[in-house]
């Protein structure tokens, strides 16, 4: 993709020409911004530097040489700078050089965000309110976009290579950015303040099990259970809130999947960080503009069915795709993993079984339920707490049926103990209680000890 393409609307909304130019500007100085003048000098400052640069570079550059592409704008940034007779100190320099890189690099001011390992999450709320998520708290972030045209041309450039398109009679995407973070646009007239992204950052390096485990979010006795339930082939679904991190657990038991197998992935926006060499990713996709194209999560998860697939891993069902996810796991697909949004564990059957209902199958209910407790083994939930930390809080087996209700038995619950320097104390504790699969332990070859299920170990 060329640099033209890519900053074309840039060049359009930006004037070039200096009959705007502030007279500030002839000054031999610009000084860092302080105050609403000086941030509109600094801000025509950059424009024009930019603009110029962009004049200056070859077209046909190919943006995906980063390297190469940044040795270029630093060698013409400094070359109109000289030309201009701008003088900046070298703190001022650097940074609106990165500035400038980031607008044709990257994504705008957010882009240094972006960059900043101790940030999860980037909330844009129109141009000139952007907050961020840093260690469970929510405070605003010092940078701002120009205005709405800014924002747009930000989510536009997100959305473009990935084929979708978001306008006002779409006004709203899901899409990822090239690291697999997720991102979420909303626009007017849906958006009442202008253009909106949500930004769930992914960790460069996948976070690992020792990483959450040195968390707090879960314990060795339950990493271990997990891995036994990964190995033998258990279906299990991971559950929870937004936020909650339930995709990241999801690749974290992935990593469990024996090397071997064949993985088939299928999500709204490619976001799983699976390292296994065999696995085959599927995206759904919206409708163009003239309606028609679209593929479903559901179509999906049919399709995958033929692509003779070791473990079906879906990102998370949220429609009538749960009736196929569970047929998947009762036709031979054992070691299914995928997630669901609710507030318990039993709230996940619950949901479940909701979402069956809106295939429109007119299946009775007890039918239902028992297709849930048939082809689900283990539910996983996670909570984000008040302290803005995440942890597992149950790890309950689906029993069967006693009637026609789902029996559902923890063998793993979050016990808090306290409340201190506004941090949740308390651990993941076992039960005592153990499931009814472990023969299928004891098939593949597992065996767990005892202390995994608390029988003689020592409570802390």
């Amino acid at each position: 993709m060329s640099i033209l393409k890519r900053l074309q609307g840039d060049q359009d909304n930006s004037s070039d020409d200096g009959r705007h130019r502030s007279p500030a500007l002839q000054s031999r100085r610009v000084s860092a911004p302080a105050t609403t003048s000086a941030q509109n000098t600094y801000q025509d400052l950059k424009t024009r530097v930019q603009n110029k640069l962009l004049a200056g570079l070859d077209p046909t550059l190919d943006i995906s040489q980063t390297a190469e592409v940044r040795k270029t704008i630093q060698e013409l940034f400094e070359q109109i700078l000289s030309e201009e007779n701008i003088v900046l100190s070298r703190p001022e320099r650097a940074r609106l050089f990165e500035q400038i890189t980031a607008e044709i690099l990257g994504f705008g001011p957010i882009q240094a965000l972006l960059e900043l390992d101790d940030i999860t999450e980037i909330m844009v709320n129109g141009p000139k309110n952007i907050f961020v998520e840093r260690k469970g708290r929510i405070v605003r972030a010092p940078v701002t976009f120009e205005n709405n045209d800014h924002v747009m041309r930000v989510i536009e450039r997100i959305v473009a290579p990935l084929g979708r398109r978001i306008d006002e009679s779409s006004p709203y995407v899901d899409a990822r950015l090239p690291d697999g973070s997720r991102v979420n646009a909303v626009i007017p007239p849906i958006s009442l303040v202008g253009p909106v992204i949500t930004i769930r950052k992914f960790s460069k390096d996948p976070i690992t099990v020792d990483q959450l485990i040195g968390f707090g979010s879960i314990t060795p006795e339950a990493v271990n259970f997990l891995k036994a339930c990964v190995e033998a082939r258990l279906n299990i679904v991971i559950s929870g809130g937004t936020g909650s991190g339930k995709t990241t657990l999801l690749n974290v038991l992935s990593t469990f999947i024996p090397s071997d197998e064949r993985i088939v992935t299928v999500e709204n926006a490619a976001e799983l960080q699976l390292r296994q060499e065999h696995v085959v990713t599927l995206e759904s996709r919206p409708p163009n503009i003239e309606g028609r194209g679209e593929v479903t999560i559901r179509q999906l998860v049919i399709n995958t069915l033929r692509m003779r697939p070791d473990r079906i891993i879906v990102g998370e069902i949220r429609d009538e795709a749960a009736l196929d996810m569970l047929q998947a796991m009762n036709t031979g697909h054992d070691g299914s993993m995928t997630t669901a949004h609710s507030n318990s564990p039993r709230d996940t059957t619950a949901r479940i079984e909701t979402m069956v209902m809106m295939a429109g199958m007119e299946l009775p209910v007890r039918a239902i339920r028992e297709q849930i407790s048939s082809a689900v083994d283990v539910v996983v939930h996670q909570e984000r707490f008040r302290d803005g930390t995440r942890k597992v809080t149950n790890i309950t087996e689906v029993a069967g049926m006693e009637g026609d209700v789902i029996t559902m038995t923890d063998i793993f619950t979050f016990e808090q103990t306290g409340f201190e320097d506004g941090r949740v104390i308390g651990r993941i504790r076992p039960t005592g209680m153990r499931p009814r699969f472990m023969h299928k332990f004891a098939a593949a070859g597992i065996n767990l000890p005892p202390t995994v299920f608390g029988v003689g170990s020592r409570r802390l």
